[in-house]
């Protein structure tokens, strides 16, 4: 059963959200909240699976709340996805810099709703792939300090061509089908892309590989 908290200052879009979810019988509403202090919170108190967080909400804001929520090493495996009316919100790229596992667009549809959270939830993939792949490019433009200091030289020819087909937002699937291997093979070398940089997830494998010059703003076009 996956354990959701819905952490949003509008009711209306939190039953909007809720009423998609509940019904599935693999997943769970386990508590909402209407601030981020109180999203904090409850992921402390519940350790769900996922926590649908928005990011501009009274007290604390979706941001922050991600960055307390992943940086707490009590809460390792509560993914954060962020909720945002836009699909290239301001304040999307730092939420996935502080740690937050994907995002989806409010007035996604239901079918896409319910995936995401189940994909978060097991960790395989990064969510809405087409538009992360823009709002990657779009913010990683817009970086103007030195790339960070990525060991990408621990990589063997192989994992880098993985993280930059990771890094245009394709699932393990995709990678396998794309390099003729089998799926349980891509998930391997993802794993070891993530121990060897040190990312908590497929969302930071994304900014690391553009952020290090790996991947070009605009690449993907």
């Amino acid at each position: 059963m996956i354990g959701v908290v819905l952490a949003d200052d509008q009711t209306l879009v939190r039953a909007g959200f809720r009423s998609i979810l509940e019904g599935e019988d693999d997943i769970e509403i386990l508590a909402e909240a209407g601030d981020g202090e109180r999203a904090v919170r409850l992921a402390r108190e519940l350790r769900p699976d996922v926590v649908l967080m928005d990011v501009r909400m009274p007290v604390l804001d979706g941001l922050e709340a991600t960055r307390r929520i992943v940086s707490d090493p009590a809460l390792d495996g509560v993914k954060v996805v962020i909720l945002t009316t836009f699909d290239l919100d301001d304040y999307v790229y730092g939420a996935i810099k502080a740690g937050a596992s994907g995002f989806l667009v409010k007035d996604t549809e239901p079918p896409e709703l319910i995936h995401g959270v189940r994909v978060v939830a097991r960790g395989d993939a990064l969510l809405a792939p087409a538009v992360t792949r823009r709002l990657i490019a779009e913010f990683a433009s817009r970086i103007t300090a030195p790339p960070p200091a990525v060991n990408l030289d621990a990589l063997t020819a192989r994992e880098r061509e993985v993280l930059e087909l990771v890094a245009q937002g394709l699932s393990n699937e995709e990678i396998a089908a794309r390099l003729v291997l089998s799926p349980a093979t891509a998930k391997t070398h993802v794993s070891r892309i993530l121990s060897k940089l040190g990312a908590r997830d497929r969302a930071q494998l994304v900014v690391l590989a553009y952020e290090s010059g790996m991947i070009r703003p605009g690449w993907l076009g």
